[in-house]
């Protein structure tokens, strides 16, 4: 894990490499290795979650088109596909769990025409399924909204992970 100092003195394309599994939006990558130097990964986080806020559409869509349906494992061997297993990793999807995740991920992609996004670090499969649910009963408006602040959690969490004092 590179620290601050690395993240700091990378060029750009490296600390560009670094961000883009936390939150693929070149925006909120520009705005965040173009604000270096960092005094300490706090400060890294604070402008992190400045720049994603607000996300556009084009970028929450951008964003979601590298996300697996929550309960399917993330393929292949990119550093966000490993990140979304660790994830999802201490969910425990008993068959009946999966099976309702998957019809709910199926009608809220009818609905929303995105996947579901949640921040699954953190929750259960029940809790997850529940919040599915309820989230069913969102306008478009609203669950746009919803979908922004789970990716800028999503960030956060994973670019405190990414990089160390």
């Amino acid at each position: 894990m590179p620290t601050i100092a690395d993240f700091n003195a990378a060029r750009p394309e490296a600390a560009a490499a670094i961000l883009r599994p936390c939150l693929d939006v070149e925006r909120w990558i520009s705005v965040i290795v173009e604000g270096r130097p960092y005094p300490a990964p706090a400060a890294l986080v604070d402008a992190a979650q400045a720049a994603a806020h607000p996300l556009t559409r084009d970028e929450v869509d951008a964003a979601l088109a590298h996300h697996p349906r929550i309960g399917d494992r993330a393929q292949g061997d990119s550093a966000e596909a490993g990140l979304s297993r660790g994830e999802q990793s201490t969910l425990d999807l008993d068959s009946d769990v999966q099976t309702r995740l998957a019809a709910g991920n199926a009608e809220y992609e009818r609905r929303f025409d995105r996947v579901f996004l949640i921040r699954a670090a953190g929750r259960t499969a029940p809790e997850i399924l529940d919040q599915l649910n309820a989230r069913l009963e969102n306008d478009d408006e609203t669950e746009a909204g919803v979908v922004a602040q789970q990716l800028r959690e999503i960030a956060v969490l994973r670019l405190q992970g990414a990089v160390s004092a």
